[in-house]
């Protein structure tokens, strides 16, 4: 076990993440679920969430907590958030945000059965406009594939961050500058957060999420 809620799990001679699944029976993106002594576990698939490969590759503490509540910025159509959703429980809550129609849709039917997730369809690069929609939170997760994504990760932070909260951030390096190295805009991007935030940890992605990295980060 790594993180509070992720269990590592070994099948077939290979070793797997799941959580707990907050909806007994119910899978979200085809995920494997396994049964043992009364609880069901679903599969947390390392290539097809950030979050995942960031455990993978040796985050030992990515600081989501059972009753916590979670602003997650890019949700794109649930497999990350559904696992988020199983780490903070019924008694948490994850405000799930993207500004694309179609991804929301499935995102609501996502929601419907959880009872833990409010969806907005909103854009994340203006937080005052969901303002009404969101409270303080313990956690701003973002993944938001834009050039200007570090910009809006420290601007959410900035109005719905608690003072002892955490900010997780995957960075995709070709969305920023694709002249660049990716090596090279992680360390622009390091730069820029640590005139704010205090890095926690950061990890590189590679062969999981190519040209990747994630930052774990406090405010000062």
């Amino acid at each position: 076990m790594k993180q509070t809620g992720v269990f590592d799990v070994f099948i077939d001679y290979r070793k797997r993440l799941f959580t707990k699944n907050l909806v007994r029976g119910k899978q979200v993106y085809g995920e494997k679920l396994v049964a043992d002594k009364g609880t069901e576990y679903r599969e947390w698939n390392v290539r097809r969430s950030k979050l995942a490969a960031a455990i993978e590759k040796g985050c030992p503490n990515i600081f989501l907590r059972a009753g916590q509540r979670v602003l997650y910025l890019g949700c794109s159509t649930g497999t990350t958030v559904s696992h988020v959703s199983d780490l903070v429980g019924k008694t948490g809550l994850v405000f799930a945000l993207d500004f694309a129609p179609r991804v929301m849709r499935e995102m609501v039917f996502v929601a419907e059965d959880r009872g833990n997730i409010a969806p907005i369809l909103a854009d994340a690069n203006q937080p005052a406009t969901y303002q009404d929609r969101v409270s303080s939170v313990d956690i701003v997760y973002q993944d938001v594939a834009q050039r200007n994504q570090v910009s809006v990760f420290l601007k959410n932070i900035d109005m719905y961050l608690k003072p002892s909260g955490y900010a997780l951030l995957a960075v995709k390096a070709r969305s920023i500058d694709v002249t660049m190295k990716p090596k090279s805009v992680f360390a622009v991007v390091k730069a820029e957060l640590e005139r704010y935030l205090t890095i926690v940890d950061y990890r590189v992605l590679d062969p999981l999420e190519k040209d990747h990295a994630f930052f774990i980060c406090k405010k000062k």
